[in-house]
């Protein structure tokens, strides 16, 4: 089953978050930090903007940060993804 974002909304799975610090202390489930980056995994067709289609920013398999405790969490076939507007992603990882 796929998921088609309406709008200027944009689908993304979580990238792994750091298991272990820089001083190689392991963290557990809970003590992990909620990932900042994502990849795009579907966009919408863009947001109306006066009667105008403004495309969106962002493409499939774009790398992003997003902000912390943004979006809405689904479950899908298994996977885990996160439903955002495009305005709650931060940046583009090159």
């Amino acid at each position: 089953m796929a998921i088609k974002p309406l709008s200027n909304r944009v689908v993304l799975k979580n990238l792994e978050a750091e298991e272990t610090t820089k001083g190689g202390i392991i963290l557990t489930g809970t003590a992990k930090e909620k990932p900042q980056t994502a990849e795009v995994i579907a966009v919408g067709d863009g947001a109306v903007v006066d009667g105008k289609l403004v495309p969106m920013t962002v493409k499939v398999g774009d790398k992003v940060i997003i902000s912390k405790y943004s979006g809405t969490e689904v479950k899908l076939d298994g996977n885990e993804y996160i439903i955002v507007k495009e305005d709650d992603i931060l940046a583009i990882v090159e």
